[in-house]
């Protein structure tokens, strides 16, 4: 792999591995202009049989205020345990019924001794040693563990059908290129966690759910957001890939909705997280995220992958290029987690709600430019889309 395209990619997972670490400590902004919380997830207004006490690692930011706010819709009581830096910005009303637990993974968990809650909810587990932390004190107070994972486990993706029983890979081989690295560092530290909780609540209390690339408003690494703003301005637009290239993805509040739903019901075991219902290949998505706006658009498809590679087009997701130790990232099935419960927002809907919170106050200015600005595929695809031309 060229530099450019180490750095690229490089970048692309620093951004995740980042926002992942700080997720007890970032709050989003995601409120309709009315200034009132979304969603109704699907009109699911229905109380739980049993409400539960659930306590939530993290819960400020992109999945967790989402979790709240369905939570208290389903009639639970929360209490949240964060370092307590950072006023939530998304579903920020929630947080008014909230019991708000302070203190720090790494050093301070006195607030969370002597208690005890039905559920717990890791968002923020991205350290084993905070993982091992909180299974060890909260394994004699808590009927249920729930992991966040990822299908980042299933790294290098060299299969055409991930199931939850494929077996990650549990050490960092010696060898590999950076980018390599930073992707096996990530799926080994999530399996790793994973088997610390099974250790310490045993089989019948954990629930690992492990979700692809989630997408919605106040998504803060931007990747999905590029679509629906690029493709809401219209024009001449490059996609790159072949029409059946598998793209997958997943709206964050049908995680926040099926990991709640999977807690009321103590449904133990390992869940992919994936969407949408069906497989869909990149020209199909495209035509589906135009669908829900009224732009002029004309659309350049570029399916050649030593073109794309060249210009380094390979990751602009929900499209990973699919080859080598990336074919099968958007090939994860995901049919025992729709047996279960899982349950997805339409397309146009989702990137709807994408635009609109793209689109309000609640988005600086300045994040809005570098959506598009001279890092973006948006930059180069004039002058791509014109040496396509010449080269056909």
């Amino acid at each position: 792999m060229k530099k450019n395209q180490n750095k690229s990619r490089r970048k692309f997972l620093q951004t995740g591995l980042t926002l992942g670490a700080l997720m007890p400590m970032l709050g989003n902004p995601f409120q309709s202009k009315a200034g009132k919380p979304q969603p109704n997830f699907s009109g699911d207004e229905e109380k739980a049989l049993h409400p539960l006490k659930i306590l939530i690692l993290g819960g400020t930011s992109f999945l967790g205020p989402q979790q709240i706010a369905y939570a208290l819709q389903r009639g639970h009581s929360i209490s949240t345990f964060t370092r307590g830096k950072t006023i939530p910005a998304v579903q920020k009303t929630v947080f008014d019924d909230v019991e708000q637990l302070i203190g720090d993974r790494n050093n301070n968990h006195d607030a969370l001794r002597g208690r005890k809650w039905d559920v717990a909810i890791d968002n923020s587990g991205n350290r084993l040693q905070w993982v091992k932390d909180a299974v060890a004190l909260l394994k004699d107070n808590v009927d249920v563990y729930m992991y966040t994972s990822s299908t980042g486990v299933y790294y290098p993706y060299l299969g055409n059908d991930l199931k939850e029983n494929t077996k990650p890979v549990l050490k960092t081989p010696e060898g590999i290129t950076q980018v390599q690295k930073y992707e096996y560092d990530y799926g080994v530290m999530k399996a790793n966690n994973e088997i610390e909780v099974m250790n310490g609540f045993g089989k019948d209390r954990s629930i690992i759910v492990r979700p692809t690339y989630m997408m919605g408003p106040g998504d803060q690494t931007d990747r999905f957001t590029y679509w629906p703003e690029r493709i809401a301005m219209g024009g001449e637009i490059l996609v790159p890939g072949k029409a059946d290239d598998p793209v997958q993805y997943i709206d964050v509040r049908d995680v926040a909705a099926f990991m709640i739903r999977l807690a009321e019901n103590k449904k133990a075991g390992t869940y992919n997280a994936a969407g949408p219902a069906s497989a869909t290949g990149m020209h199909a998505f495209i035509y589906g995220v135009h669908a829900a706006f009224n732009s002029k658009a004309n659309f350049v498809m570029i399916p050649d992958y030593d073109f794309l590679t060249k210009h380094n087009i390979l990751d602009p997701v929900p499209w990973i290029m699919p080859v080598g130790d990336n074919y099968g990232s958007a090939r994860v099935n995901i049919s025992h987690a729709v047996a279960n419960g899982l349950a997805f927002t339409p397309l146009a809907d989702s990137v709807r709600d994408i635009h609109q919170w793209w689109n309000s106050e609640n988005v600086s200015d300045e994040k809005r430019a570098k959506l598009l600005g001279h890092d973006s595929l948006y930059k180069s695809e004039i002058a791509v889309i014109a040496e396509w031309k010449a080269k056909k």
